[in-house]
């Protein structure tokens, strides 16, 4: 006889998305919509500010009472200061408007405080605009990734994320592409360590990857199009974390290639950038089909050697023999040994990388 059944879980997502030209103007209308108190704060950077931040303002503030709160990163005194303006605010929502670090800050303010929060991204250098995670610097720095709470909305322009950097979008592009390595991680996991696995997340995660690598010949610098293009398969790839409930189907050995450098060459190049890079090596070990990954990305304009990243070769062999100790937590192909010099040294000069 099979015990008694307990599986239960709860899984968190966007109330509303709203993507593509113009939709900025909706903003008033989808925090009414959303039912939100009279009061708010703006969590912003002085650049995204000026990009979008005073004219989502402006818009709000016929119906609502909103200030702006300047942040500078995502740290522990950066969403300090945050939740301390929003207590001081009697705030009941929050509007998050700028890349990556803007965003997770308003997650984790979202978390502690209990007060919704509104995605509206000005840049997409990763797939986290969407997503219930965070990803927040400890004291030396080092990236930690922390469960936090789903945006209530997502508002994505793409008049105003064409404007950003065309080197954001390809770093965006790149880390939802590295699901490529993170999945098969994940099934290798489910194989040798009987790893929890959902089918759903997986499929949403490889479509989003898919979609890129299919589409990467279409994604360029200045077009709006390309903007269209890309909002979905990042959008999905965020969601599919809402449904695994954890960064699993988005996050394996490409992320720990790009975590060890952030601890041990920080500051190089941006994390999608990074993560991309790894996918290459990762699908190597795996023995897939990498040099997929790597022309998809150089199709995009993203990252594919070391020089690019602005590394030395010995940098990307330090990252790949320190890798498999970031997160001993997660089962990847990089074991629990990892790699030694000699083997990272032939993988990153077999891929090309070095």
């Amino acid at each position: 006889m099979a015990g008694e059944f307990t599986k239960a879980r709860t899984m968190n997502f966007p109330r509303t998305t709203v993507f593509g030209h113009n939709v900025l103007e909706q903003t008033a209308d989808i925090c009414r919509s959303l039912l939100f108190g009279e009061d708010g704060i703006i969590i912003t950077g002085r650049n995204t500010y000026e990009a979008a931040g005073k004219q989502v303002e402006d818009l709000v503030s016929e119906h609502f009472n909103v200030a702006p709160v300047f942040t500078d990163g995502c740290d522990h005194d950066n969403v300090e200061k945050a939740k301390a303006a929003a207590k001081e605010m009697r705030s009941t929502f929050i509007l998050a408007i700028g890349g990556g670090s803007k965003i997770d800050t308003a997650k984790l303010v979202s978390n502690d405080l209990g007060i919704p929060f509104v995605s509206i991204p000005t840049s997409i250098a990763h797939d986290g605009i969407c997503s219930d995670r965070a990803s927040m610097k400890n004291e030396e720095g080092a990236p930690l990734t922390i469960q936090a709470c789903p945006p209530m909305a997502v508002i994505a322009d793409t008049g105003v994320l064409v404007k950003a950097p065309y080197r954001f979008l390809a770093s965006g592009c790149a880390d939802v592409i590295s699901n490529m390595t993170a999945l098969k991680d994940w099934d290798f996991a489910r194989k040798i360590k009987d790893e929890e696995f959902s089918t759903s997340a997986y499929t949403m995660a490889h479509y989003a990857a898919e979609s890129l690598i299919n589409n990467s010949t279409l994604i360029k610098p200045g077009l709006e199009e390309s903007i269209w293009l890309v909002l979905k398969p990042v959008i999905a790839s965020g969601v599919s974390m809402c449904i695994a409930g954890s960064s699993r189907p988005t996050s394996g050995s490409e992320h720990m290639f790009s975590h060890a450098l952030d601890l041990l060459h920080p500051g190089k190049a941006l994390h999608g950038e990074q993560c991309g890079v790894g996918c290459i090596m990762m699908m190597c070990l795996h023995g897939g089909d990498w040099k997929q990954i790597r022309d998809a990305l150089k199709n995009i304009g993203a990252p594919t050697t070391a020089a690019e990243l602005g590394l030395s070769s010995d940098d990307v062999v330090d990252a790949l023999v320190a890798a498999n100790k970031v997160r001993k937590d997660r089962f990847t192909i990089l074991g629990e040994n990892g790699l030694t010099r000699n083997a990272a040294l032939n993988l990153a000069r077999t891929t090309g990388v070095i």
